[in-house]
């Protein structure tokens, strides 16, 4: 259903009036101006209405994403106000609503995933008959290698402005990778540590 604006909703009103001559539908009648005023109310609480569609989402939320950021415990302690655009504010939210847990590949790919990466995740072996690789493994690693991993990321995307979407100050574009790495360090087992390539 479509949003009605004033004249939809003067001529709702003047439907609404019993027949005769005393209730003029007249567009200069003083009952069409009574009318018109009341319309000029009503149009904008249904398209107050009809915005409730893309704000029950949290993908499309704009006015009420103060909402759903309080509810959710946002913005995250650890990025505290740097990530300030409706876009990342939003990227935030998708992630805090369908975080479930967990320290496997898949979970931090998918955590990846749900903020619009695509990563592959490296875990290194040391070189040994039939496992390495001639001329590119090490001989003769610590056990430090079994502790490292690394995380494969393309170029940082960038972060355009759209019409309806984004908010008012909001850059006409920027690009900003720490998202992951916070996440990532933050949800990685703990004894590990943790290295980022950007880009081939």
């Amino acid at each position: 259903m479509g949003v009605m604006g004033q004249p939809e909703y003067l001529a709702q009103l003047q439907a609404l009036l019993p027949p005769g001559r005393a209730l003029s539908r007249h567009p200069a009648a003083n009952l069409t101006a009574l009318l018109g005023a009341a319309a000029d109310l009503l149009a904008p609480v249904d398209q107050a209405m009809n915005a409730l569609y893309d704000e029950a989402d949290p993908r499309t939320t704009l006015q009420l994403l103060p909402d759903w950021e309080r509810v959710t415990g946002l913005p995250d302690p650890a990025v505290g106000d740097s990530y300030q655009s409706v876009s990342e504010r939003r990227d935030w939210l998708k992630m805090r609503l369908t975080l479930v847990g967990g320290q496997s590949q898949q979970f931090f790919t998918g955590l990846a995933a749900a903020l619009g990466w695509t990563v592959t995740i490296d875990e290194f072996q040391p070189c040994g008959a039939g496992i390495g690789m001639c001329g590119r493994d090490q001989i003769g690693v610590d056990d430090s290698i079994f502790l490292q991993w690394q995380v494969n990321m393309p170029a940082p995307p960038v972060y355009w402005f759209q019409a309806g979407l984004s908010g008012c100050g909001d850059p006409q574009g920027y690009s900003r990778p720490g998202i992951i790495e916070i996440l990532f360090n933050r949800y990685k087992p703990a004894h590990t540590h943790l290295i980022f390539h950007y880009g081939d």
